[in-house]
């Protein structure tokens, strides 16, 4: 998130020295005379060195350049991320085989693109009651996986059903 900047009247001290629109160095002179100038350009008066003495200001449009900052800062995230991203596949207790096979399908595009991929096999209802037999499932649609993969967290007892994390092999 780009930090805002005290912009015109939110400026409060007596003397700046003022960069105009074009980068010349115009000196330092009294915030009301900076003001002025902003003004008569229709921009604003943009405090861009507060720990400066006297604080550094620029004439800018203070809008365009916001908007510019967080295009580049969104443009430069975008670009370090590597972070891998979390996918999640759910599975239910009464799902039929050929919904498995292309949800096993789904996870091994997932673990291709090199995705860490959350399986939840769901259970609702009275088949609770019957766990055992989720893990059962849940286990038979891991075996349906194509590509190879290693378990990052073994299948847990969730609130809902069972819940396992699994991720690309390194190489």
């Amino acid at each position: 998130m780009v930090k805002p900047l005290r912009i015109n009247n939110q400026i409060r001290v007596s003397q700046v020295s003022v960069i105009d629109s074009q980068g010349k160095q115009l000196g330092t002179m009294a915030i009301a005379e900076a003001l002025r100038l902003a003004k008569d350009q229709d921009l604003d008066l943009v405090e861009v060195g507060p720990n400066a003495e006297p604080p550094i200001t620029k004439i800018m449009d203070y809008g365009k350049y916001m908007y510019q900052k967080e295009r580049q800062e969104k443009k430069s995230g975008a670009a370090k991320k590597t972070r891998q991203e979390q996918k999640t596949v759910r599975v239910g207790f009464k799902t039929g085989a050929h919904d498995v096979a292309f949800k096993a399908n789904q996870v091994s595009e997932f673990l291709k693109e090199g995705h860490i991929v959350k399986v939840e096999l769901t259970l609702r209802g009275r088949e609770k009651g019957v766990a055992h037999l989720g893990r059962q499932k849940l286990d038979q649609f891991l075996t349906n996986i194509s590509e190879p993969y290693i378990i990052q967290q073994p299948a847990q007892r969730g609130p809902y059903g069972w819940i396992t994390v699994i991720g690309k092999v390194k190489k």
